[in-house]
């Protein structure tokens, strides 16, 4: 069915005289980058005094960095969904992590751009649907089981490296027989790398690169430069060939559970074992970002790609991860439990050294990639993401309200104000992001009308989600 609605898009492209190419200079190239777990406060960027990340850093410093970046949900599958479709992932029946899939019905960032002539690509961890119908594969592939079965390709990449979800972050296709439990290792929270891995068993989850295809080579080591060692070659073709990319690397970093190599642990001997483990893993990532932004500039390529930066959520529960002086952690509506580290570099067209704390969401990324491109947005079904142009180009206002919901928690959030439910709507709490960023102080008992003002454009969207949910809006 995709494929089709596929087709009859371009043709309908190609009748209204619009090229399928993107012929313009100016076009560029579009990365989206998503750590997994990583915690506001676990950059250099936002004040983080050891875990080294030069990389990102120089990175963040060299465009715009976002005071309050949002992701569209507590935890992983929900936030992904949001940054494809520019939609909230309640809409496409994805609550939580292993729940739905990426409908066909759905229309993704990728489909718009492959069809104006953007080179696609896939790396990481997909988290959108099952990869597999023929092995036992992660958390949800079964043999003849189909029901989540959804690939890239299905969804507007011309090319992947996917694994279904999580993996350690070290040897990834691997765990240990046995755990030093006297340092906290355990098969949920990681381990120092194998040395002999003839001790070693399979950890459950693949790579795959095509339909069915398992990969099977270069799989030792860093699982973050076996993701940029696919990503890159694919980025260089589409170089070559004159095409402008679209790449999305969805790294799994720090993602429990968190193995971090010989050199990268040993550059944190001084902390205790899990953090050693955490610590480096992060620092891991950080030089594959290094890497990725020099392929670039070898290119020439660097000036005229927009790179986004961020994570899916907060940092995971009982980890050396830091929310920063943010309330709570994944899981929660809470601040920290959302608000996550991110930037945006374009060198051609941000100005270096900029910083914004007007809110933006995971959402925004394809209302705003749209505009830059000046493309419609093919359908008159809702977004729930905005265009984030003038908030780049100085604006510090957002102006639109950003909705929330995860499990029995909701949350409205507008430039200055929080409210949040704990309790699926029955009781609600308010804060002043402006001057509690914190949320120490519950102001709903001072201003009632505020709330019930908010309490009713809340319910009003998620009504609009739930017609979503049922299939209306196609």
């Amino acid at each position: 069915m995709k494929r089709r609605f596929a087709l009859l898009w371009l043709a309908a492209l190609v009748l209204a005289g619009c090229s399928t190419q993107a012929e313009s200079p100016e076009t560029p190239n579009i990365i989206l980058i998503m750590a997994d777990d990583l915690g506001w406060g676990d950059v250099g960027f936002n004040g983080h005094d050891h875990i080294q990340t030069p990389h990102l850093d120089r990175l963040a410093a060299g465009g715009i960095t976002f005071n309050r970046f949002y992701a569209a949900s507590a935890v992983c599958s929900p936030t992904r969904a949001s940054a494809l479709t520019g939609r909230h992932p309640h809409r496409q029946g994805i609550p939580t992590a292993n729940s739905g899939h990426l409908r066909a019905e759905e229309i993704t960032l990728a489909e718009i751009l492959q069809a104006n002539g953007y080179a696609t690509g896939f790396f990481g961890k997909w988290h959108l649907g099952t990869l597999t119908t023929r092995i036992r594969d992660a958390n949800r592939g079964r043999p003849g089981d189909s029901t989540h079965y959804s690939l890239p390709t299905m969804n507007g990449f011309d090319a992947y490296f996917a694994t279904e979800s999580k993996v350690p972050t070290y040897d990834p296709m691997i765990k240990p027989s046995r755990y030093d439990t006297l340092k906290g290792e355990s098969l949920r929270y990681g381990w120092a790398a194998i040395e002999d891995k003839r001790d070693a068993q399979p950890y459950g989850t693949h790579y795959w690169h095509g339909t069915e295809a398992l990969a099977t080579e270069n799989l030792d080591g860093d699982d973050t430069r076996l993701i940029m060692d696919r990503a890159l070659p694919f980025i260089e073709a589409a170089i070559e060939n004159q095409k402008p990319f679209f790449t999305i690397i969805w790294l799994h970093t720090p993602h429990l559970p968190v193995v971090a190599g010989p050199t990268h642990q040993a550059m944190y001997r001084d902390y205790s074992h899990t953090e050693q483990l955490y610590y480096g893993t992060i620092t891991a990532l950080d030089e594959q970002m290094g890497r990725l932004w020099e392929t670039l500039e070898a290119h020439n390529a660097a000036g005229n790609t927009m790179l986004w930066f961020a994570s899916d959520n907060g940092p995971e529960r009982q980890t050396p991860g830091s929310a920063g002086p943010f309330r709570e952690r994944k899981r929660s509506l809470h601040e920290g439990g959302v608000r996550v580290p991110a930037f945006l570099i374009w060198p051609q067209h941000v100005e270096a050294g900029q910083s914004t704390s007007a809110p933006a969401v995971t959402s925004d990324y394809l209302p705003t990639i749209l505009d830059v491109l000046d493309l419609e947005y093919p359908d008159a079904r809702p977004l729930d993401g905005i265009s984030l142009r003038d908030i780049i180009r100085g604006k510090q206002q957002r102006g639109a309200p950003i909705g929330f919901q995860f499990r029995s928690q909701l949350s409205w959030v507008t430039d200055q104000y929080k409210l949040i439910s704990k309790d699926e709507g029955q009781t609600f709490e308010l804060y002043d992001l402006m001057e509690d960023q914190a949320e120490q102080h519950n102001l709903a008992g001072q201003h009632p009308e505020r709330v019930e003002a908010m309490k009713t454009a809340l319910l009003g969207w998620m009504d609009s989600c739930e017609r979503s949910e049922g299939g209306q809006d196609y």
